[in-house]
């Protein structure tokens, strides 16, 4: 009966409809291919260039995965030091604010110019696009710790450190998760942006030049593999919050019963 519990089976059947529907209009209308594939000509051209998009996901595989993993490691650093020093809460909470009022649009060219065209503006991309929502989510969840509970702890004479780990980390987990799954999508989407504006590889590259050469099809094959690889992310980081938050997927699961 497990399956029948899957909350993705409607969303899937859904799914298939519109592609069934999609297939039929095309068809039907017989639309140029360069204008809009038909999904069986996508599905072609993914089979067809597979060694290619293979090649170029794998470099945006790199940059993502390196950038999302520093900037998980950067956000646990100064959300931890903002909670535990209040006065460098104050000092750099109007900084991150700030970060993200600045278009990244902006910011890509001037890394690239500054760090060449490798991996190392990419990533540096990346972290920025992740580093908000982890660092937000995280002081946030942190910051709602039951406060009777901080107040036991202090009576017993527990340090900053020892009520952090006891008390806040594992209240902020759940925060901290909702914002990995955030930043894990968005860090999709900060590679590719990157490769727009300047690469050698990657699905951003891919997908520039197949739309230059009006190779509609091919446009389509790197959206689904960017959307698969964005989907991959966010499955991944599903199944460590549920390894790491056993009793919320439980109760949840009596919610719903």
């Amino acid at each position: 009966m497990g399956w029948l519990k899957w909350k993705g089976i409607p969303s899937l059947l859904f799914f298939l409809f519109l592609l069934g529907v999609w297939q039929i209009v095309i068809t039907a209308a017989q639309v140029p291919l360069w204008l809009l594939p038909a999904p069986t000509q996508i599905v072609n051209a993914l089979w067809e260039t597979r060694q290619l998009i293979w090649m170029h996901t794998l470099t945006t595989l790199v940059e993502t995965t390196v950038g999302f993993t520093l900037a998980v490691v950067l956000s646990l650093i100064t959300a931890g030091a903002m909670i535990l020093s209040p006065w460098i809460k104050r000092l750099l909470y109007p900084f991150l604010i700030i970060s993200q009022t600045v278009p990244l649009i902006a910011i890509a060219p001037l890394l690239i110019l500054w760090l060449g065209y490798g991996l190392l503006p990419k990533i540096m991309i990346v972290i920025i696009v992740c580093y908000f929502p982890v660092t937000i989510s995280l002081i946030e969840g942190l910051e709602l710790t039951d406060i009777d509970l901080l107040n036991l702890l202090r009576s017993m004479g527990a340090s900053r450190w020892q009520m952090f780990y006891m008390v806040r980390w594992p209240h902020a987990l759940p925060s901290f998760f909702a914002g990995l799954k955030i930043a894990a999508t968005y860090s999709v989407m900060g590679a590719v942006i990157a490769e727009w504006l300047g690469s050698s590889s990657g699905l951003g590259v891919y997908l520039t030049r197949s739309s230059h050469s009006f190779l509609t099809d091919r446009v389509f094959a790197a959206i689904f593999t960017i959307t698969a690889l964005s989907f991959l992310y966010y499955a991944l980081i599903t199944i460590l919050a549920r390894l790491a938050l056993p009793w919320i997927h439980s109760k949840n699961q009596d919610t719903i019963e």
